[in-house]
């Protein structure tokens, strides 16, 4: 996880990293050129996507490594011939790329899939098949639905699932997960971030908890890993999943599976499949092309820094895109705060770690027509609750059409920042 320091308050944060971070955004603004969407205009206007935990959008390079697989080297996998033989090389370095994107140990803990949904109901069919009527797993109230209700579905088997809550001010109630984990409980799992408000949850508090009960920890990075670096090692969970299309790639879902530990669950799989990590849980043919774009989409993200090793490039990287975005965040949430009738709801800049999303509600206004008002003006924002139903539930939002979201991702501006603002508050006026 990356380390980050809390300024004294969020504008003296924002004033500080203008004044060390003026030529970071000046890189990040150069890179703009490397994403063709970028170049769109709708209603005379420039597009501009503050969209991105729905999904970023995708530079060059990442299109033309698909476009590349295509045209050359299109075909399934163990073939003796020359296509093949280089879809299973390409396949094999993808793995290995992740593998070095999440600071795993090596490529055999890396499997892939359509999505991290999908991926997420296959894993819990095979925990499940280890559980037994009585055996507790703890979700969280603020998680997405995709790392929700594979694990609700279990009560159909008898499994109890108990859910840590969610407070107010979008942040997880830990005193309430240390009640819920106990000597039943099997698995923890939670997400590392809110798709949703941008809170940055305390992984390394629930591992101990865990630790302490004997439980297997499952992190849900698809909010993450967009923003932050990831050691898995570090973090010492047993599984993790993320989405190469919330980091610059296509859709394609990623599972880390904690070294030997894929090999002990009883997968959905054919007896054609490969029986061994990372095979054992992909079922049938993968997007070869797609995945060729994953591999790419984590070499440009390590283009933007320096370093002797993949592993290092991706690190730095990771930190000037982390500054980039913070830097923007705090912008953003310094020209919200002051609207009238606006309410951010989620955590200000003052805590160490904080994704650069935030999300309002205007009192006697709708979510949509906010982003309605909005998307006349070319600005990509989103309405709604985004998977993150519970949550909104809870905090008394969904009733009255959840919240608008904005995202600060590689690609974003000074410049689209104001323009947001200052069309928010014509909104309102």
């Amino acid at each position: 996880m990356q380390d980050s320091h809390s300024p004294d308050s969020h504008k003296s944060g924002w004033t500080n990293l203008m004044t060390t971070t003026g030529s970071l955004l000046t890189s990040m603004s150069e890179r703009r050129s490397d994403f063709p969407s970028l170049r769109r205009v709708h209603n005379g206007l420039p597009l501009a996507y503050l969209d991105g935990p729905a999904g970023t959008q995708i530079p060059r390079q990442v299109i033309d490594a698909i476009t590349s697989y295509y045209a050359t080297c299109n075909a399934n996998t163990h073939g003796e011939f020359i296509t093949a033989t280089e879809s299973d090389r390409m396949l094999d370095e993808a793995r290995a790329t992740v593998a070095a994107f999440l600071g795993a140990p090596d490529a055999t803990t890396i499997s892939f899939g359509a999505n991290m949904t999908t991926m997420s109901y296959s894993l819990s069919r095979a925990i499940g098949r280890m559980l037994e009527p009585g055996d507790e797993v703890v979700i969280t109230e603020l998680d997405h639905e995709a790392n929700r209700g594979p694990w609700l579905g279990l009560r159909e088997h008898g499994v109890v699932v108990r859910e840590a809550a969610v407070r107010n001010d979008a942040t997880l109630d830990y005193e309430d997960f240390r009640h819920k984990i106990n000597r039943k409980t099997k698995l923890v799992a939670m997400g590392l971030a809110s798709n949703a408000f941008g809170t940055v949850n305390d992984i390394r508090l629930v591992r101990e908890m865990t630790h302490r009960c004997g439980s297997l920890l499952l992190a849900d990075a698809v909010h993450f890993a967009p923003h932050f670096s990831i050691d898995i090692q570090k973090l010492d969970v047993d599984f993790l999943l993320c989405s190469a299309y919330k980091f610059y790639g296509p859709h394609v879902g990623i599972l880390y599976s904690r070294k030997g530990l894929l090999d002990t669950l009883e997968t959905d799989r054919l007896r054609t499949q490969e029986q061994r990590a990372p095979y054992r849980i992909e079922t049938g043919t993968l997007n070869h092309a797609a995945i060729a774009g994953v591999k790419a989409a984590v070499e440009y993200i390590a283009s933007l820094g320096n370093g002797s090793d993949l592993r290092s490039r991706v690190l730095d990287g990771m930190r000037h895109l982390g500054e980039h975005e913070r830097s923007l965040g705090m912008k953003l949430y310094d020209g919200l705060e002051g609207i009238p009738k606006l309410t951010i709801r989620g955590q200000s800049f003052d805590v160490p770690l904080r994704a650069p999303t935030l999300s309002f509600t205007i009192n006697g206004k709708t979510a949509k027509e906010v982003c309605a008002h909005l998307a006349e003006r070319a600005i990509c924002t989103w309405d709604g609750h985004f998977y993150a139903i519970r949550p909104m539930e809870v905090m008394g939002l969904l009733e009255r059409g959840g919240v608008t979201r904005i995202g600060v991702s590689l690609y974003t501006t000074a410049e689209e920042i104001d323009r947001l603002v200052d069309e928010v508050r014509r909104f309102v006026a």
